[in-house]
């Protein structure tokens, strides 16, 4: 016997129907239906996270593939030509499980290589038999106007994760991936790098440290040693960008004062996290600062 379906409580069917209808009406504007929806919020209907990622989707909606790309000087890319043994260090540094292969320059990208489909050259002494074109998989380009919400469905379709972006004269301006739209919705996905609000503010890794933007100035001098300041800064990440003189982008870096500092995350207001390394002969050109990033 199949059971009855319960029926919605009187307060949310009541707002069901009025969204219903509301979303019947041709004349139905973005506005106020977000106003309907932070209505039923507020009157603990949907929850406050159901709500950011309902407002999320609207966002993707209006949003280019030029406003989320990592831009082509901070893509992580192979040169065609190199061994195994030479994409390695750019994997352990950076950690990705998908990297552009170009020929030459970086507008000429002719494939994506996944970190997986190298691994098994490394069983059995295997090295020797690696060719580029045997594991490369087919690059996906789309242009820098493409929408996010477009691009999303297409990955879904044709279960792609990273797409190369086209400018209108035909050369590379940077990549996607499907977590970079995931996380215009549901917010930033964490990764090896991100760790919870309740850790250390200061990390140790085998390959220096990983520092949050909000650490204190006095805790980092304390913790190194050290006696970084600037002005009336008071957290590490404040400095970072007075030094930068504007807001970095991910994977741009600086040295000050015998440590090299390169950006990890961040956003569109603030820098999130840094990678730390220690120099231990810094030169003349300390507190320069490199934007470069090429691979």
């Amino acid at each position: 016997m199949n059971k009855k379906l319960k029926k919605p409580r009187p307060r949310l069917r009541s707002w069901l129907s009025r969204l219903g209808l509301s979303l019947l009406g041709s004349t139905m504007e973005r506005e106020d239906m977000i106003k309907i929806l932070r209505a039923a919020s507020d009157r603990q209907l949907i929850g406050q996270d159901a709500l950011d990622m309902i407002e999320g989707v609207f966002q993707v909606s209006t949003m280019q593939v030029r406003d989320i790309m990592v831009p082509r000087s901070q893509m992580v890319v192979l040169e065609r030509d190199v061994s195994p043994e030479d994409c390695l260090p750019v994997m352990n540094e950076h950690g990705y499980s998908r990297y552009p292969v170009i020929n030459e320059d970086r507008d000429n990208v002719i494939g994506v290589l996944l970190a997986k489909d190298l691994l098994r050259y490394f069983e059995s002494d295997q090295q020797q038999r690696f060719v580029f074109k045997d594991v490369l998989r087919q690059a996906v380009f789309v242009p820098e106007s493409k929408r996010l919400n477009v691009l999303l469905s297409d990955f879904r379709a044709n279960r792609n994760h990273m797409a190369i972006v086209m400018n209108e004269y035909g050369g590379v301006a940077g990549l996607v991936t499907i977590e970079d739209v995931l996380e215009q919705i549901v917010g930033d996905i964490q990764d090896e790098f991100d760790y919870d609000e309740d850790d250390s503010m200061i990390r140790k890794t085998d390959e220096g440290f990983i520092v949050k933007a909000l650490t204190s100035l006095e805790d980092f001098n304390e913790y190194f040693d050290s006696d970084l300041q600037h002005g009336d800064t008071e957290t590490i990440g404040g400095l970072i960008t007075n030094t930068f003189s504007y807001l970095p982008e991910r994977g741009e870096s600086v040295d000050i004062n015998g440590f090299h500092f390169k950006v990890l995350h961040c956003d569109s207001r603030r820098i999130n996290l840094l990678k730390l390394t220690v120099v231990e002969n810094p030169g003349p050109d300390v507190g320069s600062s490199d934007s470069s990033n090429d691979s």
